[in-house]
């Protein structure tokens, strides 16, 4: 079933677009369900997750947020969904990001000039004042930007980063559907064995890293997590770190292996069967 993973501007009509792709594909459009779901995993409530998504967290929810438990909590949700097999639109959520490697997910970027999602989201609030809605456009593009640098240390406006980039103050919506939609159904992007076995490694290495985010004996290591086939691979970590790697990963279902890699990239022998 098809994946497609969008990112949008606020005011660029990016909803539109994944809703369109949504009724078009028959398959669900994902975002305020991941909120839900990472709120309950995090104990907060949802509306400490939107306003730290949207950037308009106060000081003290600022400082008291785990970013990091958030992002690999979130990953682990978006990958998953992904490896349902069911299909989805997914808007948000650096999905565009964390799927880009699976062949068979399209990933497409929604954007519009500012002075134009200006005029929009003026419009939709029905407001004449301008200077106030610029301020939140503004405030709206540097949270992205600082997630998306902080995560995944990239520029998220750079077209490199998609298969296909969507301008909406020259194409409409039904036009962005169509090209979308002709890449869905392109032999590139159509799932075969390879594909889906990159998103089960995805998958478990997401899982990985979520289980060691809950333990205070892991929390703390910073490592690179991979898997493929079942074996997952830390690098990057000291070997007196890697004992209580490899305890925490054991008890993650679909783990039958382990590998160390440390800094100069020596690899050891598997230390779990």
């Amino acid at each position: 079933m098809p994946i497609v993973a969008i990112t949008r501007e606020m005011g660029s009509l990016g909803k539109d677009v994944a809703k369109g792709l949504g009724e078009a594909l028959g398959v669900p459009v994902v975002y305020h369900e991941i909120i839900e779901h990472l709120a309950d995993r995090m104990r907060v409530r949802k509306s400490h997750v939107i306003r730290l998504l949207d950037g308009k967290a106060g000081l003290l929810e600022r400082l008291s947020a785990d970013k990091v438990s958030m992002f690999v909590h979130s990953s682990d949700e978006i990958i998953a969904l992904a490896q349902q097999g069911k299909g989805a639109v997914i808007r948000g959520w650096g999905a565009t990001h964390l799927l880009r490697d699976v062949p068979h997910v399209v990933c497409v970027r929604v954007c519009a000039p500012f002075a134009v999602r200006q005029r929009r989201m003026m419009e939709r609030l029905v407001t004449d004042d301008a200077a106030q809605v610029a301020d939140e456009i503004q405030r709206n593009d540097e949270a992205h930007t600082a997630i998306m640098r902080r995560h995944f240390d990239i520029r998220w406006t750079e077209p490199e980063h998609y298969d296909l980039v969507l301008n909406t103050e020259r194409v409409s919506i039904d036009e962005c559907v169509e090209e979308v939609m002709g890449l869905v159904q392109s032999p590139e992007f159509a799932e075969t064995e390879e594909s889906r076995q990159q998103l089960e490694g995805l998958a478990l290495s997401a899982h990985v890293r979520a289980a060691l985010s809950k333990s205070p004996e892991t929390r703390g290591i910073k490592v690179a997590v991979s898997a493929i086939k079942g074996a997952v691979t830390f690098a990057g970590c000291s070997k007196d770190e890697l004992l209580a790697l490899v305890e925490i990963a054991a008890g993650v279902p679909g783990v039958r292996d382990v590998v160390y890699r440390s800094r100069t990239l020596e690899e050891a022998r598997p230390r779990l069967h």
